[in-house]
């Protein structure tokens, strides 16, 4: 069964985020286009055959946790040795650090076919590369030669360690204790909850990036540190030593991903469990950002791809059911007729037409963020800031729009199925589960929010929100000189003005210190900035499917490019009037009024 499209993936990866230009920086020098298809293929092979055909069978047998310890579906065991032998979770890292140095449109390009293919899987893989890069950009030269070598072979699991049972994303109110040692380690004590991957039976140690407080650090975020906990002691000759007292309390029970484990740690309950300090003491914060942010748009990412399952799983059921009959000229059904297949009728090509244009647009913003990304690392002085804003201003969106609309996309492929789709003889009904937790992971759609209103807008007197501006402007200009897509530009710019609008109605509640009020409805900005976001995107589209060979392909992006501006960006001037409402119903509404 079919689960993502290659033709649009390489389509998306060369035609609109133009591939071929990073290809030309010295950083890339080791691929090409051929082994970049190559690459495309080998993952495509192997989430054909190790990945997709077990996704149900993860759910219906999912981990179990006995005697202190987690199991996992028997898959992970090849699952992870193959994964690490491609080197998927160095994909991205620097040669030096015996990574494979690929450009991030390409890593995310791969990511993406695995959790289109089965979305419990990656997790284990992207939480050890994001661990792992932490080390080796922060920490000791011999925390890295202690630990990373062995977590990029998927021999040890890494994970992040942020929430507590009365800290969820307030950080602020952390408790978990560091007291130094006479040596220089720290002992660690407290209790960790929400730990994915934290615990199986296919990986000889986990290497535990937990954020504790050193005992008479300031309070606050301010006094917050990072450390290396292993779960076993690591000898000197890199062999596995005694066990650190990192113990699992138990597996949490969840709705969907349930071959994805979720743990809740403690550490130093049964014995001392020692840690290693990343870095600076205080400063934890920060370091576990540069996971964060790679959190979350692969967060986006993981939604996108069970979106895009989703799609193509009502898409096929829509082509193999037949049911009803079509209208006749008369506006009668003819009772002899045969039967039509579901997908003849217009409202079903409406809701396919609804996943398709989320799934490719979610796609497109995924690769547009990597693109920027890579532009990062290898640009200098203006340019490289100017790519750090247009990602820094994203990544909220990169991670709130895939949830959002990706939960929304994949509900209406259930619809497609009617009442089958309810059944768990299908798959639809697991694709809604496992993408339920997509806009809580790595901070929710309020916090990705408040984030977007509250600091990405505004920061450095709002240089992100200008430059995104000027790119959005830059395709517009482009798309205006098409005669095809003229009325999508005119559309794309009027919407972009209403972004401004709103922020023209808000910014003086902020300025005149109350917050409350100009951050009241940043999710209903978020709904409007996203949607303009992807408006952008599908225009990109629209401007590279003008030059396709393929007949059948361009038509089939031009007429959802239509699809979206009809029924997406209409949505715009109605979010845009609830926000500039005078109406302060959320903030009126008192607790007794409930």
């Amino acid at each position: 069964m079919k689960y993502y499209d290659p033709q649009t993936l390489s389509f998306l990866m060369s035609e609109v985020h133009h591939l071929d230009e990073l290809l030309q920086a010295d950083r890339f020098a080791a691929y090409d286009k051929a082994s970049i298809d190559l690459l495309l293929d080998a993952v495509k092979d192997f989430s054909d055959t190790a990945l997709f055909p077990y996704i149900q069978e993860m759910d219906e047998k999912p981990c179990v946790f006995k005697d202190g310890k987690v199991s996992v579906h028997e898959q992970f065991g090849p699952i992870l040795k193959k994964a690490g032998e491609m080197g998927l979770v160095s994909a991205a890292m620097n040669e030096e650090d015996n990574g494979l140095q690929m450009p991030m449109l390409v890593v995310n390009a791969l990511y993406f076919i695995m959790e289109a293919a089965n979305n419990h899987v990656t997790g284990y893989l992207g939480l050890t590369a994001g661990a792992a890069n932490v080390i080796l950009t922060f920490g000791s030269e011999k925390l890295k030669q202690k630990y990373v070598p062995k977590m990029l072979t998927m021999e040890w699991g890494g994970t992040m360690c942020l929430t507590e049972p009365q800290a969820g994303s307030s950080l602020s109110d952390i408790t978990s204790s560091a007291k130094p040692l006479d040596d220089g380690a720290y002992s660690i004590k407290g209790q960790k909850i929400f730990i994915s991957a934290s615990d199986h039976q296919f990986s000889d140690n986990f290497i535990h990036l937990v954020l504790a407080r050193i005992d008479g650090a300031p309070a606050g975020t301010k006094g917050i540190s990072l450390f290396v906990v292993p779960q076993y002691h690591v000898n000197d000759d890199g062999s596995t030593g005694d066990y650190n007292h990192v113990d699992v309390v138990g597996e949490f029970v969840k709705l969907g991903q349930r071959g994805y484990c979720t743990n809740h740690l403690a550490f130093g309950d049964s014995g001392e469990s020692v840690g290693y300090l990343i870095g600076e003491a205080n400063q934890g914060l920060s370091y576990m950002f540069q996971l964060m942010n790679e959190a979350r748009v692969a967060t986006g990412r993981m939604g996108t791809g069970i979106a895009s399952a989703a799609y193509y799983a009502s898409l096929q059921y829509a082509k193999e059911r037949p049911q009803g009959r079509k209208l006749q000229s008369t506006g009668k059904k003819d009772p002899s007729a045969e039967q039509t297949l579901i997908i003849n009728h217009p409202d079903v090509k409406r809701m396919l037409l609804h996943q398709k244009a989320i799934v490719e647009g979610c796609l497109s913003l995924i690769l547009q963020c990597s693109y920027y990304l890579d532009q990062h690392v290898i640009s200098e002085g203006e340019e490289k800031k100017k790519y750090h804003l247009l990602t820094e201003i994203l990544n909220p969106v990169a991670k709130t729009y895939p949830s959002e609309a990706g939960k929304d996309a994949v509900d209406t492929g259930l619809q497609v199925l009617g009442g089958y789709g309810y059944m768990m003889d299908f798959i639809s009904q697991q694709y809604l589960r496992d993408i339920r937790i997509i806009s809580i992971y790595e901070g929710t759609t309020g916090i990705q929010s408040l984030d977007l209103m509250g600091r990405k807008v505004t920061m450095h007197d709002g240089a992100a929100l200008k430059l995104l501006a000027k790119e959005i402007e830059e395709t517009i200009k482009m798309a205006m000189s098409k005669e095809e897509l003229k009325s999508y530009a005119t559309t794309l710019g009027a919407n972009t003005q209403l972004i401004q609008t709103t922020l023209g109605h808000l910014v003086p509640f902020a300025i005149k210190g109350n917050h409350e009020r100009y951050l009241a409805d940043a999710t209903i900005f978020m709904d409007l900035f996203s949607t303009v976001v992807i408006g952008w995107q599908w225009l990109k589209m629209g401007l590279a499917a003008l030059n396709q060979n393929d007949a059948n392909f361009k038509a089939s992006k031009l007429h959802t490019l239509d699809y979206f501006y009809k029924y997406e960006m209409l949505r715009c001037k109605g979010l845009q009037k609830t926000i500039c409402d005078d109406s302060e119903v959320t903030i009126k509404m008192n607790e007794e009024m409930f």
